[in-house]
């Protein structure tokens, strides 16, 4: 079995984004990065299933050069191989990012043969765009299912379930196929300390990109007004118990 799983370089969870003077994209001067929490399920899921079937897995993403560390951090995990699509800072589009992919799939399967699975996270943790597993499943002309909560791979197929409101459903997809996961799946391990030291002399391979027009045009970004809870001081010891009590009474507590 050989399994592929997309990831993107996004900023971590929890850091303050702060636009640039012209608003036309993020200030990653201060930020630190990561992958996108339900492609960080993807890659533990590639780790499980390549062991469990007797399989290879590939870690590849689309960025900077500086986005070699989250590849590194997938091999620490598990993952077999690094494949970086090497860009400038600027980011692509998701249709253009899907060419991209789509490209470099092809390329690798010429090389080794069709990836029995390719798994992506369900939405990246900054656009959300929830587009690029789509194009990428569509341009190869495979099936896929999304918002992936389990999977379970036999001989010719892959069983994918799904949350609903009111339970799930399964789906049963030939393989080759996509599958684009939900964070939930799984729960991700934490790299050990072996893992890491054979992640810094993994060799990542570079695939550069034709670069290519998506279609989509960033205008400006705008950042949400930040929300901000007033902070009450009550007194301190036994002189706040009054103010206390009050504040409980207020929210029927008492």
């Amino acid at each position: 079995m050989r399994i592929l799983v997309c990831v993107k370089r996004v900023p971590s969870p929890g850091a303050k984004i702060t636009l640039t003077e012209d608003g036309s994209g993020i200030d990653t001067r201060h930020l630190g990065f990561t992958i996108s929490p339900h492609e960080e399920c993807a890659v533990e899921e590639a780790v499980q299933l390549a062991a469990a079937h007797g399989g290879t897995s590939t870690v590849l993403t689309l960025g900077p050069p500086t986005a070699e560390e989250q590849l590194r951090n997938a091999i620490a995990m598990g993952i077999d191989h690094g494949v970086l699509l090497p860009i400038d800072a600027d980011e692509w589009d998701p249709r253009a990012v899907a060419g991209a992919i789509t490209d470099a799939v092809r390329t690798l399967e010429d090389e080794d043969g069709p990836f029995d699975l390719l798994l992506f996270g369900n939405e990246s943790a900054d656009a959300g765009n929830f587009q690029v597993g789509v194009r990428v499943a569509h341009a190869l002309g495979r099936a896929i299912v999304d918002g992936v909560k389990g999977a379970e791979v036999t001989d010719g197929e892959v069983r994918a379930r799904r949350s609903i409101p009111d339970g799930f459903t399964v789906h049963t997809l030939p393989t080759p196929a996509v599958l684009a996961v939900k964070e939930g799946i799984n729960l991700p391990r934490y790299p050990a300390m072996r893992g890491r030291l054979a992640a810094k002399k993994a060799a990542i391979r570079q695939l550069p990109p034709t670069p290519r027009d998506g279609g989509l045009r960033t205008l400006r970004l705008r950042a949400p007004q930040q929300e901000q809870t007033p902070t009450r001081i009550l007194g301190s010891g036994a002189d706040a118990a009054p103010a206390a009590a009050d504040i409980l009474e207020e929210v029927g507590l008492l």
